[in-house]
C-alpha cells in the first residue's frame, strides 16, 4: 500500500510572481492526453460517492440548499469500507470532508488503516456561521469554506479547507477576491528559502506551473497582500492547519469554485470555535471545534456559548447549560441537542424518599428506647 503520511508545509505566494504567470507566461497548461485521462480519472474517483449522496438532492458536490427556517444543512451517514488499501483520508475526500473533520467524527478507526467492513461516519451536517450569508465565509477554527452565490440565491455551497499553522496563523477579517490565475507559478517566500538551505535542500526561487506547484492549478488572490484560495498538490492536508495563512482546497473544489466566483466577491474570515443554530423542527443544536490559540485574547469560550445559546433561545426554550459547557470542554465537532424534538429526554427525578414513614419508625424506636431505659432506672 502506497500512503503518504508526510504534509508538506508550503508558505504564501508572491503577487508578482502570480501575475507573471498570468500575463506573460502560458495561462492554460498543454498536458499530454495519457495525462489528462489520468487526471479525470483521479478526480472522478475523489468525487463520485460525495456526488451520488448530492444526486439524491439533485445538487453537485459541496451544494446544498438554505433551509426556509433555520440554520442547519446536510446530515450524518455511515459508509462501509469496501477496499482494504483505502485510508480514512481517501474516504474523506470522496464525501467532501478534511482530514480533521474525519478524524473526529472516527476517533476508534484507523487512520491509515480503517479496514473492510467498517463503518465510518461521514459528518456532512453543518450549523451555518453566525455571519451574513454572503459572498464567501471561512470559518478558521471549523476549517471550512462556504459560499453563498449571488447568481443561486437559495443555495449554500461548503467545502473543507486548510488554514494556517500557529507561527503563520490565517488573519481574521473581511476582504475580497482580485485576480484569478489558472496554472500559477509560485515563489517560496525568503525564510522558506533559507529553512530549505539550512536544511541542505535549498528551494528554487520560482516553482513553475506542474505537479511540484504547492498552489495546484487554480488560485485565487485576495485583497490581502500574499493571501489567497487555491488548490495543493498535497490534497491529504487538506482539513488540518498546515499553510503559512493561505487557504488551500481539494483540487476539485477550487477548480468548481474558480470557474464561478466573481472577482471582487466578499470574503469574510472568521473564528467562530463555537456555532448553535435551530433545525427546521425546532431542535436547538449546538456545534464546537478547537479554538485557534492565536485568536484566543481576552475571549472567553463557556461565556460566549452561553451568550450565544442564550440569544438564540430566548424565552423559547428551556437550555441545559451543563450540555453547553460540556460541548465547549470537549470540542469535536458533534451536533449537541440542547432543545427540540431531537434532544435527548430530561433524566427522570430521583423518586421521594419516603421520609415521614421513615420518620415514624424513628420515632417508635426512640419511643420504645426510652420507655427501656426508665424501666431500667
Amino acid at each position: 500500500m502506497n500512503i503518504r503520511k508526510n504534509i508538506t508545509r508550503w508558505g504564501p505566494t508572491s503577487l508578482a510572481v502570480l501575475l507573471a504567470a498570468s500575463l506573460v507566461g502560458p495561462v492554460y497548461a498543454q498536458p499530454s492526453a495519457e495525462q489528462a485521462e489520468s487526471t479525470v480519472a483521479i478526480t472522478d474517483d475523489a468525487t463520485a460517492s460525495a456526488e451520488q449522496v448530492a444526486e439524491a438532492q439533485e445538487l453537485p458536490r459541496g451544494h446544498f440548499r438554505l433551509p426556509e427556517h433555520g440554520d442547519i444543512i446536510g446530515e450524518y451517514y455511515t459508509v462501509t469500507v469496501e477496499d482494504p488499501e483505502e485510508t480514512l483520508i481517501d474516504i474523506a475526500r470522496r464525501h467532501n470532508i478534511g482530514y480533521e473533520e474525519i478524524r473526529m467524527a472516527n476517533p476508534d478507526v484507523s487512520l491509515w488503516v480503517p479496514g473492510e467492513g467498517t463503518e465510518v461516519v461521514i459528518p456532512a451536517r453543518y450549523i451555518l456561521p453566525p455571519a451574513p450569508r454572503e459572498g464567501v465565509v471561512v470559518n478558521l477554527s471549523e476549517l471550512r469554506l462556504y459560499y453563498y452565490p449571488a447568481d443561486n440565491p437559495g443555495i449554500v455551497e461548503t467545502y473543507p479547507v486548510s488554514v494556517g499553522r500557529e507561527e503563520f496563523a490565517t488573519p481574521v477579517g473581511i476582504t475580497r477576491t482580485t485576480v484569478k490565475v489558472k496554472d500559477p507559478a509560485w515563489a517560496p517566500p525568503a525564510s522558506m528559502r533559507r529553512e530549505a538551505a539550512e536544511r541542505g535542500d535549498p528551494a528554487p526561487s520560482i516553482v513553475p506551473a506542474g505537479p511540484d506547484n504547492p498552489l495546484g492549478r487554480h488560485a485565487i488572490l485576495l485583497a490581502m497582500p500574499s493571501y489567497l484560495i487555491h488548490g495543493t498538490n498535497r490534497p491529504d492536508g487538506v482539513g488540518m492547519r498546515v499553510s503559512r495563512g493561505c487557504i488551500r482546497m481539494y483540487p476539485e473544489d477550487i477548480e468548481s469554485l474558480y470557474e464561478r466566483l466573481p472577482s471582487g466577491t466578499k470574503v469574510n474570515l472568521m473564528d467562530a470555535p463555537f456555532k448553535a443554530g435551530w433545525a427546521a423542527d425546532g431542535t436547538l443544536f449546538v456545534q464546537s471545534y478547537p479554538q485557534l490559540e492565536e485568536n484566543v485574547g481576552n475571549f472567553e469560550p463557556l461565556l460566549n456559548a452561553i451568550e450565544r445559546v442564550s440569544e438564540l433561545a430566548e424565552d423559547q426554550a428551556e437550555v441545559d447549560y451543563e450540555q453547553v459547557k460540556r460541548a465547549v470542554e470537549a470540542p469535536d465537532g458533534r451536533f449537541v441537542a440542547l432543545y427540540g424534538p431531537q434532544a435527548p429526554a430530561p433524566e427522570p427525578e430521583p423518586e421521594p424518599q419516603p421520609t415521614q414513614q421513615l420518620e415514624g419508625i424513628l420515632e417508635g424506636v426512640e419511643l420504645s428506647t426510652t420507655v427501656r431505659v426508665e424501666g431500667d432506672a
